[in-house]
């Protein structure tokens, strides 16, 4: 296989110099190189811990978005309604997750434009420094989380971490606000799993009882279930009500 992509991007390579040679192109092969000099002044040492700072928060990327979206609850409430179905792998994992990123970015688009707009331009525009635009981009994700959090559970975790009780939501660190709103998702999420899961039981213990009585002890209840469960779906149109359900619980 190695040498298989060796030979293959060499015949790539001299396809593209051929290629330019043919059309009289000047052909340059680009120098890549990292150097690490000391700093000479603070603007260089500013500048470096700018770029450390990214490159973290996009090492966090994947954490923030599972965790402080409305990703967690989405996926959880599909993986539930695969689990309900018996459909063992269908929809594929690739399919869930796909659909569940999209919607995650439809649901926090209200969010994603006011980061742009009270963050990230007036930075870009030179208006306001980085760590206000840090501040700014945190208040709509907060404020977004706030909502979807239980009192219940953000006073746990503000009597866990003994910091003295806040009179406002300004003064709830994040930090203990994350927590707190992943422990309320999971709840949403696995009450709305419950939900769907009652129907496709009630048809799972009708046919197990309609085997049992007829002595068909052999044939499993699922084999027979579901194509019933499946058809049961589709005249609901099931996945426009799980979408609707999902976004409305937003």
């Amino acid at each position: 296989m190695k040498k298989k992509f060796i030979i293959f991007g060499s015949v790539t390579i001299l396809f593209v110099l051929f290629t330019c040679n043919i059309f009289g192109a000047p052909v340059t092969i680009p120098k890549v190189g990292i150097e690490i000099t000391p700093a000479k002044n603070p603007q260089d040492v500013a500048a470096t811990i700018q770029i450390l700072l990214i490159l973290t928060i996009i090492t966090l990327a994947p954490a923030i978005l599972l965790l402080m979206t409305s990703f967690t609850r989405i996926i959880i409430v599909l993986s539930f309604l695969r689990q309900a179905l018996g459909s063992q792998q269908i929809p594929p994992n690739q399919i869930i997750i796909g659909l569940s990123l999209f919607m995650t970015f439809f649901i926090m688009q209200p969010v994603g434009t006011e980061i742009y707009e009270k963050a990230w331009k007036p930075y870009v525009d030179n208006k306001i420094k980085l760590d206000q635009a840090l501040s700014e981009a945190v208040k709509p994700v907060r404020k977004f989380m706030f909502k979807q959090t239980r009192e219940k559970d953000l006073a746990l975790f503000i009597y866990l971490s003994k910091t003295p009780r806040p009179k406002n939501q300004d003064e709830v660190p994040t930090l203990v606000l994350i927590p707190a709103f992943i422990i309320s998702e999971l709840k949403t999420a696995f009450t709305v799993g419950f939900l769907i899961y009652i129907p496709f039981l009630i048809i799972d213990m009708i046919v197990a009882s309609t085997l049992m009585s007829m002595g068909m002890l052999m044939l499993p209840p699922v084999m027979i279930s579901l194509p019933f469960k499946i058809l049961l779906f589709i005249l609901v149109d099931g996945w426009h009500l799980i979408a609707r359900a999902l976004s409305i619980s937003f």
